[in-house]
């Protein structure tokens, strides 16, 4: 079984094309024979960078500016907004994991979360992970999660579990998963470098000795890697691995 990830920029704030784009770029994975579609971190409609770059107060209205394109384009999965991403997965029988801004439209109607989403290969959604802590700035974006993300499922690729960027440093969100015997650990991130690859290299040898079966930890970064259950580097980056 192969396992592709996709490192192709999303077109930021618009979520139509990057959908659309996204849906493309599972085609060509599911060509190439991958069974396995990984996406980044926040890849729909991208990731809001500019939290970390403008001033608090001076740039206010810019950040507002910002703040409701992404409103706008956030996913809210009570619609149709993801339906050409589940359409891709029916067509070419993939597993799909993306990383999306979610607005909730149950409550309070406009909070954003950073969310992942594991898309079966019959289309539907099998999980929705939402971050549990977002990281310093992001939260003037992005609201807290809970742990009614923190499962693990089944999927013709093995059992798939997820945890975003830096919640990956929270041992009992990780034990979690481990105690469901994950499989495929995938943690799509913003960050990147050598601390982060030694944390995935952690995590794969840590999770590695648990459950059945051996261990594959994917860390989604803008410079990607793939590691096996010993930590040891299984793919190089590149467009579509």
């Amino acid at each position: 079984m192969r396992i592709a990830i996709v490192q192709k920029p999303p077109q930021l704030l618009d979520r139509t094309t990057t959908i659309a784009q996204a849906a493309a770029s599972v085609a060509e994975a599911a060509a190439g024979g991958a069974g396995l579609v990984v996406f980044p971190e926040a890849h729909v409609p991208g990731y809001p960078a500019w939290i970390w770059r403008l001033r608090p107060g001076g740039d206010m209205d810019l950040a507002e500016r910002l703040h409701m394109k992404l409103l706008d384009n956030a996913v809210d999965l009570s619609t149709d907004h993801l339906a050409p991403l589940q359409q891709a997965a029916r067509e070419h029988r993939v597993t799909i994991v993306c990383g999306i801004d979610e607005r909730d439209s149950e409550f309070s109607r406009s909070t954003l979360y950073n969310t992942v989403v594991v898309i079966a290969p019959d289309g539907t959604i099998a999980k929705r992970h939402r971050k549990l802590m977002p990281t310093n700035p992001e939260r003037m974006v992005w609201g807290f999660g809970d742990g009614s993300g923190l499962r693990v499922v089944d999927t013709p690729a093995g059992r798939v579990g997820a945890l975003i960027c830096w919640e990956n440093y929270m041992p009992l969100a990780r034990f979690s998963l481990y105690a469901q015997g994950v499989e495929l650990y995938i943690a799509p991130t913003y960050d990147n470098g050598e601390r982060w690859l030694a944390t995935m290299r952690h995590v794969a040898r840590e999770g590695g000795v648990l459950g059945r079966g051996k261990r594959v930890c994917l860390a989604r970064m803008r410079h990607s890697c793939r590691l096996s259950w010993q930590g040891r580097a299984l793919s190089e980056p590149g467009g579509i691995d």
